[in-house]
C-alpha cells in the first residue's frame, strides 16, 4: 500500500502513471482542500475534484480541471442573465459540486468524498485532508487577496509578499495512511499551497519521519513546471529550484526525484537527503507518467 500526497496540478499526471502500474485499490491519495469555497452557490474542492475525475479517466487534461468534454450551458445561461461566474463551471463538473454541496448537509467532507468516489466506480482511497473549512490569503503588492481572486481574476500576475493560511485540524485517516503505508510519495505539486498545508497537520510530519518518503520536484532549474508555485516560494524566501523544495521536506524525506536537466543539483541535493534520483519528470504522454511511477515503485524499499 502506498500514500501519495496531492494538489490539483502536477501530481494527478503522476497518479494516472501509478494508477496503471501499481493499482488503484492499493493506494491512497490524500488531497489538499485549502482552496476550498463556495461559488455560484456550490462548493468547489478543486483539488478533490480533479483527484476524482482523473481517478475516473474522466479529467480534462488541457487544464487540469473540469471533465473531459463537458459542456457550459448553464455557465453561458449564468452570463446571459447578467452572472458572471469567477469559475467557469462545466455542466457535468457542476453535477458533481451540486451532489457535493447536497451531501454536505448532513456529511462530513470525507464521507462525501467516498460515496462520490465509489458513484464513479474509483478503488482508490481518496482522503480530504480536513474537513474544517480552511482559508488562504495572499498578500500581494496590489493588496490583500483571495487565492481564488489572485489566480483566475487577476491570472497570479501580482507579485506575492506573504502567504497566510489557516490551520485545520487533520481528517479521519490522514495520518493513519501514512502509518500503514509501505511509502508516502509527494506528488509535483505546489509545495507552498498544495503540499505543506497537509504537512502542518497535526501528527503528519512526525508519521512521515517513521515512513519511507519520496518526493517528485516540481520544478525544472528555476521555474515551476506548471502554476505560480515560484512566486510564493520567493515570497517565503525559499529557493526556486529542487533544493528549495527539499529543504521544505528535508525533516522526513528519504529520496528525491529530480528531473535530468537539474543533474549538476545531484550532489548538493546529497548533502540534504539520503538519495537523489535523476529521471525524466516532465509528464507529456501516458509512457512519461508510466517510466515516472515506474522508477519511483522501483526505489521503494
Amino acid at each position: 500500500m502506498i500514500t501519495v500526497l496531492s494538489g490539483g496540478t502536477g501530481t494527478p499526471k503522476l497518479l494516472q502513471g501509478l494508477k496503471e502500474i501499481y493499482g488503484p485499490a492499493n493506494m491512497n491519495i490524500i488531497v489538499n482542500t485549502l482552496e476550498n469555497d463556495y461559488f455560484s452557490g456550490v462548493y468547489v474542492s478543486a483539488d478533490v475534484d480533479t483527484v476524482l475525475y482523473t481517478m475516473a479517466d474522466m479529467i480534462n487534461e488541457e487544464f487540469w480541471y473540469g471533465v473531459r468534454n463537458d459542456t457550459f450551458i448553464t455557465h453561458e445561461r449564468l452570463k446571459e442573465l447578467g452572472y458572471s461566474e469567477l469559475l467557469r463551471i462545466g455542466d457535468i463538473d457542476r453535477a458533481t459540486k451540486i451532489q457535493k454541496t447536497m451531501l454536505l448537509e448532513n456529511h462530513t467532507l470525507s464521507e462525501a468524498v467516498n460515496i462520490q468516489a465509489q458513484e464513479m466506480g474509483i478503488k482508490s482511497n481518496i482522503i480530504p485532508m480536513s474537513n474544517e473549512n480552511s482559508e488562504i490569503e495572499l498578500i500581494t503588492d496590489i493588496g490583500r487577496l483571495d487565492f481564488h481572486d489572485f489566480l483566475i481574476k487577476h491570472q497570479s500576475s501580482p507579485e506575492v509578499l506573504d502567504i497566510k493560511y489557516s490551520n485545520v485540524i487533520p481528517s479521519e485517516g490522514v495520518v493513519e495512511s501514512i502509518e500503514n503505508s509501505d511509502a508516502v510519495i509527494i506528488g509535483p505539486s505546489n509545495p507552498i499551497t498544495s503540499i505543506s498545508p497537509i504537512l502542518y497537520l497535526e501528527g503528519v510530519k512526525k508519521a512521515l519521519k517513521n515512513t519511507y518518503t519520496i518526493a517528485v520536484s516540481p520544478i525544472v532549474g528555476s521555474d515551476t513546471v506548471s502554476g505560480p508555485a515560484s512566486k510564493f516560494m520567493k515570497a517565503l524566501d525559499i529557493e526556486v529550484s529542487s533544493v528549495g523544495v527539499a529543504s521544505l521536506y528535508k525533516d522526513f524525506l528519504d529520496v528525491m526525484v529530480i528531473d535530468e536537466k537539474d543533474y549538476d543539483l545531484k550532489d548538493e541535493l546529497e548533502n540534504i537527503v539520503d538519495k537523489v534520483i535523476v529521471t525524466n519528470t516532465i509528464m507529456k504522454t501516458l509512457d512519461d507518467k508510466k517510466n515516472l511511477a515506474g522508477i519511483i515503485l522501483n526505489n521503494i524499499k
